[in-house]
């Protein structure tokens, strides 16, 4: 089976990824688009993503208000048309040829979603100590406070139905935290859920992380993934 794909690209000052990205889902996936939503980036992003604008599988949404990764996702999920969706960060665009195992895991095996994880046999982090240990706790936090049987709530990388979202919303608000709500609704309402290992590549210049580009503003984007993790859980009962 050859199911209509549809893959979102977050971006906000993507210069150095953007075009890799878009070539990788091009030559990696067939019957895709992509649906590139872009925070009004001032780096040349815009341009890049121009220089593609003559091949009609690629749509491009520009927000000069809306800010932040899970608006901009729920934003992609409206425009799509694939009956499959998927997310991938421009940077880690190495992992598009993982979207055929996950086409076929879920054509073929009947999964609802698959994810790529980092904490499950042949997975691995290989990001500095301080971040791939508070990831790792993170998420057997989460694991523990839901009685969950998903190891990796964070990786954000996967593919799915889109029935899924006939019964779960998207929660349009925060960076990455907003997943973890996301995915535990999918598995509370009973969807299929498979994981499939990953490696999650230490960043070639950490400065130019968006999430952590020093410990202070990792360990402060860390407090909103707490404070959602318990509002998940009080959201529950």
């Amino acid at each position: 089976m050859n199911i209509f794909k549809s893959i979102i690209l977050c971006t906000y000052n993507e210069t150095d990824n953007i075009k890799e990205a878009i070539e990788n889902i091009h030559n990696k996936l067939n019957n895709t688009e992509i649906i590139i939503v872009d925070d009004n980036s001032n780096d040349g992003t815009i341009e890049k993503i121009n220089q593609f604008k003559n091949q009609n599988n690629i749509k491009l949404i520009i927000r000069k208000k809306n800010k932040g990764l899970a608006s901009a996702l729920t934003r992609g999920i409206i425009e799509s048309k694939g009956e499959y969706i998927g997310w991938i960060d421009t940077n880690m665009s190495y992992l598009c040829d993982k979207f055929n195992e996950m086409d076929e895991l879920i054509s073929n095996k009947n999964y609802d979603i698959v994810l790529l994880s980092r904490y499950i046999n042949d997975g691995k982090d290989e990001r500095p100590l301080s971040r791939s240990l508070a990831s790792k706790y993170l998420n057997l936090f989460c694991k523990f406070i839901f009685n969950s049987k998903i190891n990796d709530f964070t990786s954000g990388i996967f593919l799915m139905k889109r029935k899924i979202l006939n019964e779960v919303s998207v929660f349009g608000n925060g960076h990455g935290e907003f997943f973890i709500e996301f995915l535990y609704n999918i598995e509370k309402k009973g969807f299929k859920i498979l994981e499939i290992p990953y490696t999650q590549k230490k960043d070639l210049d950490p400065i130019k992380s968006k999430s952590a580009p020093n410990l202070f503003k990792f360990l402060y984007l860390g407090m909103f993934y707490i404070f959602r993790i318990f509002l998940t859980f009080l959201r529950k009962n």
